[in-house]
């Protein structure tokens, strides 16, 4: 019970409307002493207090409940309004006057919105005052109200920040759970492929050998899923997508993963335009796999007649490059969230991932300093890539014999 009303005064003195309430009463009414009290049945305590005449309670300090009239209107529920004690039948002979040497006196019940007492807002003073006035009295009853909402709205607040704490400590321990479970899953996931391996140097019958194929097949597109779902995990722990700076990129690399897809996609044409005359510092395998998931996102929405047109450049110290396809362009309502977690654009095609390509895609960019940007039309939808090149590798990369190799790939 401590402790809650240790609470109450609290939360009432973090109230920045409760001085300035303090300050009109005093100001309205003449009156040297104006209070916000929490009073129980053994305790009152002044939770907000605004003294002009030298009464010598400060906020945190008690009156022995049993001495003030906010004991009786914690019994009656009723305000009590005296203008001048020594005239007043009902209290010219009452203790608590006398005990504090006032003779003007208004204190006005707040109650919780269930109807049970919490306190009072209260005013004293030495001399006497009209206080006994309809727009005195409705002034108390507005502000005490006012007390009270604002105490509701405070603990409201509180009570969603407790809740968005504990989501957040859930959160943190999902993410922590699914990078480990990830990070377990690869062991399993290699030991099944290793085994795949070992089989397929066994005289297998036709069918045994297409199953074996299909199985390998599989697990390469959970190991791709798991890697997905680790480097989420990373990201949202705060650890982010990790980097080996130490790779270089060249344009063999670019060209492997055109290769790679182009086996995967036959039916499909990539053109490229590459202008790149030396390596690029950067994580060779993490902008591998931007590029592949770019390209591979281009191959999966783009119209099946079109080309994939793919770019890429060094020019006044930026590494860039760009995939572009033609086909029906996203909506500007699916733009907005292309490149959050577990995103999939609706477009009627069937998807063999969970969403987080773009998204992945997005982090490997934000890791290395770069950016990653899309614009999409009726004439074409385009992604593209921009990373600022170290100072020291700024040179006009194009100048050089040979920097420039277009390829263009069709079966």
């Amino acid at each position: 019970m401590a402790n809650d009303l240790e609470a109450d005064v609290s939360a009432v003195s973090r109230i920045d409307a409760v001085p300035a309430i303090l300050e009109v009463v005093c100001r309205t009414t003449g009156m040297g002493f104006a209070a916000v009290a929490r009073v129980t049945e053994d305790r009152w305590i002044a939770c907000a207090v605004r003294d002009e005449i030298g009464f010598g309670l400060k906020p945190g300090g008690e009156l022995k409940v049993e001495t003030t009239i906010c004991n009786e209107i914690r019994s009656s529920g009723q305000s009590v309004v005296i203008d001048h004690v020594a005239e007043d039948e009902s209290y010219c002979r009452h203790h608590t006057p006398a005990m504090y040497g006032f003779q003007s006196y208004i204190s006005m019940p707040i109650f919780y919105p269930d109807g049970s007492f919490f306190g009072t807002l209260c005013a004293i003073d030495p001399q006497p005052a009209k206080l006994n006035r309809p727009e005195i009295v409705k002034m108390f009853r507005l502000f005490a109200d006012l007390v009270m909402l604002h105490l509701q709205a405070l603990e409201r607040t509180e009570q969603a920040q407790d809740n968005l704490r504990h989501e957040r400590d859930m959160a943190l321990r999902r993410e922590r759970f699914v990078a480990m479970l990830s990070h377990d899953l690869r062991n399993p996931l290699a030991a099944i492929d290793a085994g795949a391996e070992v089989l397929k140097r066994e005289t297998l019958s036709n069918r045994g050998a297409h199953a074996l194929q299909l199985v390998q097949r599989s697990v390469r597109r959970m190991v791709a899923l798991v890697d997905d779902v680790l480097d989420v995990a990373r990201v949202r722990l705060g650890t982010g997508v990790p980097l080996v700076r130490k790779n270089m990129l060249s344009l063999a690399d670019l060209q492997q993963v055109i290769d790679e897809l182009q086996s995967a996609w036959p039916d499909r044409e990539i053109t490229t335009a590459f202008a790149i005359s030396r390596e690029v510092p950067c994580d060779r395998s993490r902008i591998s796999q931007l590029f592949s998931n770019l390209v591979g996102n281009a191959l999966t929405h783009g119209a099946a007649h079109a080309p994939v047109r793919v770019e890429a450049h060094c020019r006044d110290g930026v590494f860039e490059f760009s995939v572009s396809n033609q086909g029906k362009p996203i909506p500007e309502e699916v733009l907005a969230s292309l490149f959050e977690p577990f995103s999939r654009h609706s477009d009627g095609v069937e998807h063999s991932r969970i969403g987080l390509g773009l998204y992945i895609a997005l982090e490997i960019a934000h890791a290395h300093g770069g950016t990653l940007d899309v614009s999409s039309s009726a004439h074409e939808t385009r992604f593209w890539f921009r990373m600022p090149l170290p100072q020291d590798d700024r040179g006009d990369q194009s100048r050089s014999a040979g920097a420039a190799e277009h390829g263009r790939l069709k079966q």
